[in-house]
């Protein structure tokens, strides 16, 4: 098909994402949602059930959710692509989305024959695409209201399906779902007032006929919250403010932030979410907000039926620096410690360490080796002063920012990026104003000086034991361009770690002793984490990344490629 002719498509074309003072904001684009069908018939009928949504992280011919499980370990047990082959891993087809915006998703597949995968990228634009042929079936992109203020670009980071539906989250602070066989909209939620500054961009999750999904706008002095939505309906079953009451003084709460604006991960046998908990409000003034603003920068732990509180854990209290914990927990079972099996939830956050806690109580089992350096860590932000300013690693992209890390079951480690550029920062007294941004200080871009002690690399991929909290391997990415490691990673059960850099380069590394195993190049950053299936009516293992850059903070020129890549079994 001619995707130059598809309205969905040049409705997303139409939605201008402009750079304005401290953040972004949509210009143009479609008073209503558009559905573009192509070859809608193809898509065959499967019952996405709960059964299947359970078990889809032992199913290796599909990938039904943003982290392959539940527990978030974005492992597949697809067997074909080894160490010993996979350098005769091939490109398969390079398909163009047409949209040319953020792609920082992950795509998911339904099985069956053909399977059925659905694509979303900014802004706010869902596929349902043919992975075999690379043949798009039907296109989707919402119409956000003229307007909506953004931190960090329109990104989309994936969807979520259940039964005959998909979902996808919405700028606006929305979740929309769509009938997955026609592209046709279903329904539409609101969670939150965009015009205060709520977003939304990352993928929700599904568990027995709730959706879960979360808050965005920790620039705006929002209110973190956690909602669980009726997937039939779309109506709010109950919606969990992130900031305890009693944990916040006078009325510094009202503003103090606190979203959760990636995935939230599942524990089914406890019947509780584990979550990460972003940075206190505002950023960078701590004079407004004394003590340590509980839960910040951390993890939360509420129940699956009711959102109330189970535990919390910081890692950064009473944070100056940025450093919001933002990637997706991580659902480790059957860790050995001290003799007796345990559950452990790891957090890998910006302050550039890797934490283990226990599922059950939230108790620090252990923090890993530093993942980044640590240069200046814990200085004091100096007011306004340009002379007083101090260079500090890592900066406050982190560390561990949004980048999902990946566990594999079969080396036992957690593989996880974290940023290693100095910045310096300064506070200043700033006014609460809704919907306009609340950084209470800024940030330079590089740091105006560089520490001696900086190694020159941009960015750190490791591999941790999280029973010990070893290093035990760690690659440095150096970029000559400045340009980050912007995206997760995948394991397989043989061993292997996918994951793309800003320079295009997309490698797969050997998950046990970190060398590199095979590269393709590209001509623009990868900056979306990969994904893997294997389809027995092809006989074949596909892997598949998005590769186009992402807006904020030097992440390069634009894109918008979905590469696939095959190996025969």
């Amino acid at each position: 098909m001619a995707l130059r002719n598809d309205r969905a498509v040049q409705a997303a074309r139409d939605i201008e994402l402009t750079e304005i003072e401290d953040g972004y904001t949509l210009v143009g684009g479609p008073d209503d949602s558009v559905t573009e069908q192509h070859d809608t018939d193809r898509i065959p009928e499967v019952d996405v059930d709960q059964e299947m949504l359970s078990g889809t992280g032992e199913d290796p011919e599909s990938w039904l959710m943003y982290g392959g499980n539940y527990e978030q370990h974005r492992t597949t047990t697809a067997d074909v692509i080894t160490p010993d082959n996979v350098s005769d891993l091939e490109l398969e087809y390079e398909l163009s989305v047409g949209t040319g915006s953020s792609m920082e998703g992950t795509p998911i597949v339904v099985p069956g024959d053909p399977p059925i995968m659905y694509q979303t990228n900014g802004p706010n634009h869902m596929k349902a695409i043919d992975p075999r042929e690379g043949e798009v079936l039907w296109s989707y992109t919402y119409a956000p209201p003229i307007g909506v203020e953004l931190c960090c670009d329109d990104n989309n980071r994936g969807a979520a399906v259940l039964g005959d539906t998909v979902y996808m989250t919405t700028l606006d602070s929305g979740i929309v779902a769509l009938n997955r066989y026609t592209g046709e909209e279903e329904w539409h939620t609101q969670t939150a007032d965009h015009e205060v500054g709520y977003s939304a961009t990352w993928a929700p999750v599904i568990y027995d006929g709730t959706l879960y999904t979360g808050s965005a706008g920790g620039e705006y002095g929002v209110l973190g919250f956690i909602a669980g939505l009726d997937a039939e309906s779309g109506d709010v079953q109950w919606k969990c403010d992130t900031l305890l009451e009693d944990e916040w003084v006078g009325a510094s709460r009202e503003h103090g932030c606190g979203t959760s604006w990636m995935t939230p991960t599942i524990d089914e046998d406890r019947g509780v979410l584990y979550s990460p908990v972003a940075n206190p409000g505002p950023d960078f003034d701590g004079t407004v907000r004394p003590g340590p603003n509980f839960p910040t920068c951390g993890t939360l732990s509420l129940d699956l039926e009711s959102g109330e509180f189970n535990w919390g854990f910081q890692s950064s209290p009473h944070d100056v620096w940025d450093y919001d914990a933002a990637a997706p927990r991580v659902l480790v079972p059957d860790v050995e410690v001290e003799g007796e099996s345990t559950d452990l939830v790891v957090g890998s956050d910006k302050s550039g360490w890797v934490y283990m806690m226990d599922a059950e109580s939230g108790k620090l089992h252990e923090r890993s080796e530093e993942i980044c350096q640590h240069i200046n860590m814990w200085e004091m932000i100096p007011h306004i002063s340009e002379d007083e300013r101090v260079p500090f690693v890592p900066g406050a992209p982190g560390g561990n920012d949004w980048q999902p890390p990946s566990y594999n079951p079969e080396t036992g480690l957690v593989y996880v990026i974290h940023q290693n550029y100095p910045q310096d920062l300064y506070w200043r007294y700033e006014e609460y104003d809704a919907g306009h941004p609340y950084w209470g200080g800024n940030l330079d871009d590089p740091a105006s000086e560089f520490p001696d002690e900086w190694n020159g690399a941009i960015t750190a991929f490791a591999a941790v034991d999280p029973a010990t909290g070893e290093r035990v391997w760690r690659d440095w990415i150096e970029s000559e361009d400045d340009h980050y490691m912007w995206g997760g990673s995948l394991s397989t059960a043989t061993g292997l770690v996918f994951n793309g850099t800003q320079n295009g380069i997309f490698v797969a590394y050997d998950g046990e002793s970190g060398d590199r195993l095979w590269e393709y190049e590209f001509d623009v950053p990868i900056s979306a984490s990969p994904m893997s299936w294997y389809d027995p009516g092809e006989e074949k293992q596909y892997v598949a990344v998005q590769v186009g850059g992402s807006g904020w903070l030097r992440q390069g020129p634009r894109g918008d490629t979905l590469a696939v890549f095959s190996m025969d079994d």
